[in-house]
């Protein structure tokens, strides 16, 4: 154990399915959740009587409207009548609510005319307000079995927002009207009362981001130099050995065997491991990214590195059910719809991507084209030369295109001169002004980036002519090394700038989490650019996160470091059409709330609103409740995430 780095006292993710029943049985979920109601285990099963009781006190008034009303239609028109008069009372004068509150109510209120809107629920098939009206008259708890915990805190939650009585100012009373102390004062002394408030922010930012150590941190250092030995020992290398990327390719890691002796593991993930060859799942660990993790799972700080390649069972079982459709049923983006020759994918009119390459050094569990990739380093993956030839002829027919993202598949796995005849050409095109390489290997086998490879990429490299830029993909703080560092610098050293997209997923979306991961990025020369809101796999469902919280984090986290800590903009990513700027509120909103799980249904409107008139997309989120729930296993305190039900 790193002597300065204290140990973790959560749950650990690894450790999250084995004591999740034991940890939750025994505690009374805090009020984020319930108020104090109890939940009813070890069944999962809650008591519903509290939570119906839980949600006609927080607004009584809506909760007659939907008593009162003799039918569906009657509550509708009731409800509406509530909202429009109460939305009328927060632009009165004689109205006491902060106007930060006033805000919350004015935005409830859109969003449950939204949810009660008779075409919503056509389009999505379900009616929250007709569970709301049956549950408001159901004296025989008839319905308790067709509507979830998660569906009744949404509209607890959402009843306290319309009432102004949300609680995200002050714990224990509404928030009113008022001023504070440092804008009531002048000089000197409005700075000093204003910098005693900064100073407590800022000391709640340093708590946080010391549960996040970096792979800089001498003492993590140390232990993974304790890491490399053993690792070389295993496979008879070298400390020479260890810095050559083909070495490294030499000896990924492609089944179980080599963990089971190097690190510690849980009995779901030896399973699942071993499951991957017989069902044909891409898995591959680079010698290199292995000894970033514990030895120990007590330790803990890993999680997110484990999660990147260690697949779990869930996922390990649908892709075998699926093995002979998986082209087509785990392509979200719809790849195949938006691919008009073979190798290239375009969703707008500027951008087009090239894929020459389909594996990588190791295999991200999560990759958005897990349905391409046959194996880690699949001995076929670089497509063949009239292929790639043809894909870069076809953007001389299309000469609109000016930005071209080299990806797969990692291109940077490519031999120097496979990549350099691809970049030649390229280059050749007037029209592409700029080349974007995807690549993980920073991340996860940064000594590919030797001076050969720097000085064949910089030479396309042409200052007002043409722009070569490298996108990567930390996740996580822990990953942040030394030689991922030096692997940055030289590419930075050869004036090309590196950016970093990262996936917002289980793994990095704790409380000031990714916050800690942008500050890291940008010591080592990285520009946060994407942060994208994890996939609608179904294969990779334990690995999502409601879009509540990556709005949250935006605001509540990144809002408080500096702006070139968060240069990275939160995006979804919409099937066949493209990116969706999630703090662009009016490009999405919320139309309904399942009864069954409570999950939120968004529709998200294309980047070509208010340029042509393209149909919206309709997405199913992850339960906030059972996020929560899952937050809550690891050992987070659930007040910390008290306001996540506010963002829309």
């Amino acid at each position: 154990m790193p002597k300065n780095i204290s140990k973790q006292k959560t749950a650990t993710p690894s450790q999250t399915k084995d004591n999740y029943r034991t940890v939750v049985q025994t505690r009374i979920i805090d009020d984020v959740f319930t108020d104090g109601v109890e939940m009813v285990k070890p069944k999962f099963e809650a008591d519903y009587r509290a939570y119906l009781d839980r949600l006609w006190e927080a607004n009584s008034d809506l909760g007659n409207c939907l008593k009162k009303a003799d039918g569906l239609e009657a509550a509708r028109n009731a409800v509406f009548d509530y909202l429009e008069k109460t939305e009328r009372q927060v632009f009165t004068l004689d109205s006491d609510l902060h106007i930060l509150e006033k805000s919350t109510v004015r935005e409830s209120i859109r969003v449950f005319k939204s949810i009660i809107g008779p075409i919503n629920e056509k389009r999505c098939g379900v009616s929250a307000l007709e569970c709301l009206w049956k549950l408001a008259r159901d004296t025989k708890e008839e319905m308790h079995h067709e509507v979830s915990v998660g569906f009744l805190m949404e509209f607890i939650n959402l009843f306290r927002g319309v009432a102004g009585r949300s609680n995200i100012y002050f714990e224990s009373r509404q928030a009113k009207k008022g001023i504070p102390d440092f804008l009531r004062l002048e000089g000197r002394e409005a700075a000093h009362v204003r910098t005693e408030k900064l100073d407590e922010i800022g000391a709640t930012i340093s708590k946080y981001f010391k549960k996040y150590p970096s792979g800089l941190d001498a003492d993590v250092i140390s232990w993974r130099e304790d890491n490399r030995k053993r690792i070389l020992n295993y496979f008879e290398g070298n400390e020479d050995d260890w810095q050559n990327h083909t070495w490294q390719i030499k000896h990924v890691i492609r089944d179980a065997g080599p963990l089971f002796d190097l690190i510690e593991l849980t009995m779901e993930q030896k399973e699942a491991i071993g499951q991957t060859g017989s069902n044909r799942i891409p898995f591959g660990i680079t010698p290199y990214y292995l000894s970033l993790m514990d030895r120990h799972l007590a330790i803990g700080y890993d999680h997110a590195i484990r999660a990147q390649v260690i697949p779990p069972p869930e996922y390990v079982n649908m892709m075998a059910a699926y093995q002979p459709e998986r082209d087509i049923i785990f392509d979200f983006m719809g790849e195949h719809d938006t691919s008009p020759i073979d190798l290239v994918t375009r969703r707008y009119p500027g951008i087009a991507i090239l894929k020459p390459f389909n594996t990588c050094a190791q295999i991200c569990v999560y990759c958005q084209r897990n349905w391409e990739i046959d194996e880690v380093l699949a001995p076929k993956a670089l497509a063949a030369k009239n292929t790639i030839d043809e894909a870069l002829a076809w953007f001389d027919e299309h000469r609109a295109i000016g930005d071209v993202l080299i990806t797969g598949g990692d291109p940077c796995i490519m031999s120097d001169s496979g990549l350099e005849r691809i970049l030649s050409q390229l280059a050749e095109k007037k029209q592409v002004y700029r080349i974007r390489i995807g690549s993980r290997t920073p991340v996860v086998l940064p000594m590919r980036w030797t001076d050969a490879l720097v000085n064949t990429i910089s030479k396309f490299h042409e200052p007002g002519r043409r722009e070569i830029a490298i996108v990567t993909h930390f996740e996580h703080p822990y990953e942040i090394t030394p030689d991922a560092m030096n692997a940055v610098q030289k590419i930075k050293k050869a004036g090309i700038s590196v950016y970093n997209q990262q996936v917002f997923t289980m793994e990095n979306s704790r409380r000031f989490e990714s916050a800690k991961l942008r500050r890291d990025l940008r010591l080592i020369g990285v520009d946060p650019y994407y942060t994208f809101n994890m996939k609608g796999k179904d294969e990779t469902r334990s690995y999502m996160v409601p879009i509540a919280r990556i709005l949250q984090e935006r605001k509540e986290e990144a809002r408080l470091l500096p702006g070139l800590d968060r240069t990275d903009e939160p995006v979804f990513n919409v099937p066949k059409l493209g990116k969706n700027h999630l703090r662009a509120w009016q490009d999405h909103r919320l139309v309904m709330i399942k009864p069954e799980d409570g999950s939120r249904v968004y529709e998200f409107h294309p980047w070509e609103k208010n340029i042509a008139p393209m149909p919206p997309y309709n997405y199913t989120d992850i339960p906030i409740y059972d996020y929560l729930e899952e937050l809550a296993a690891r050992g987070e305190n659930l007040r910390d995430y008290h306001t996540i039900w506010y963002y829309y």
